[in-house]
């Protein structure tokens, strides 16, 4: 078994890796964006970001708070935050695919080596006959180098047998994530079956966190408060359901940025507040 395998603080995520989907919501179309439109979605990312830093300030604690950024968009995002010593995780799957490939194929590892990220990302959605050799190259990638492995899996019918069942592929194929990002539960029997899954044998340090997978802010904060409950769930990466109405209220005119990124903090830090006084 890999040697320091798991995660041992609490780890509370504000994902905003999104590509296609940002694109979407700005109206751009087609694969190829022209440079002002590149521009706009980053510009969006670093008002996320700008609110990521004001609920740090305001009470999640820096060490265990976390941006979950991509290479294309946040360059300067992951520069600044690591000279400012904020945990960056760095995605690196192609976005919009169905099956797991590379952002940058063969030269992923030099990618990773650049930033040096505190965690290294990747999604995948699980079909149970579907190619996984470049997520187990990542997974071995990650344990060589001495990088924190995250895998976010979305399954096709959201149940706890589909998540445990993925992750018992991917432990069979020796695709070993420090951290799984899973969906929400409504109950903490699923939960610990999930959990009780990603601890097998000599994990007993992996852990599991919750995605929100752009769902209702009451059906994200059922599944945080059952989840809190559970040994081995440390954290939340909730993306849209935080930050999806305030960018659409800038982008339509509705407020200033500054309040757009007033209210993205604040739903941040709702959600971790919610998490550790359910713990």
């Amino acid at each position: 078994m890999i040697n320091n395998l798991g995660y041992q603080k609490n780890l509370f995520i504000l994902p905003f890796d999104h590509r296609s989907s940002f694109a979407k919501l700005f109206g751009f179309t087609g694969e190829n964006l022209a440079p002002e439109q590149k521009e706009t979605i980053t510009g969006a990312k670093e008002i996320i970001y700008e609110a990521f830093k004001k609920a740090v300030e305001q009470g999640i604690p820096k060490d265990q708070a976390a941006i979950l950024v991509d290479e294309e968009y946040g360059n300067n995002i992951i520069k600044d935050a690591i000279k400012n010593n904020f945990s960056v995780i760095l995605t690196t799957e192609k976005s919009g695919q169905e099956e797991f490939s590379f952002e940058y194929g063969d030269d992923f590892a030099q990618h990773i080596e650049k930033y040096k990220p505190a965690i290294v990302k990747a999604l995948v959605r699980y079909f149970p006959n579907s190619n996984y050799d470049e997520l187990k190259t990542l997974s071995d990638f990650c344990h060589e180098k001495g990088y924190k492995f995250l895998v976010e899996v979305l399954t096709e019918n959201k149940t706890s047998l589909e998540a445990v069942a993925a992750i018992k592929l991917f432990q069979n194929l020796g695709i070993e994530p420090d951290i799984w990002k899973l969906e929400g539960m409504e109950t903490e029997k699923e939960y610990l079956d999930i959990v009780t899954q990603a601890q097998i044998g000599d994990r007993q340090e992996v852990k599991v966190v919750i995605l929100g997978r752009g769902e209702t802010q009451e059906t994200v904060e059922k599944w945080i408060i059952t989840g809190a409950k559970v040994k081995g769930i440390i954290g939340f990466a909730v993306g849209r359901t935080i930050f999806w109405n305030p960018l659409t209220e800038y982008i339509n005119g509705k407020i200033e940025k500054t309040k757009a990124a007033e209210m993205i903090g604040n739903n941040f830090l709702h959600f971790y507040n919610l998490f550790v006084n359910n713990n």
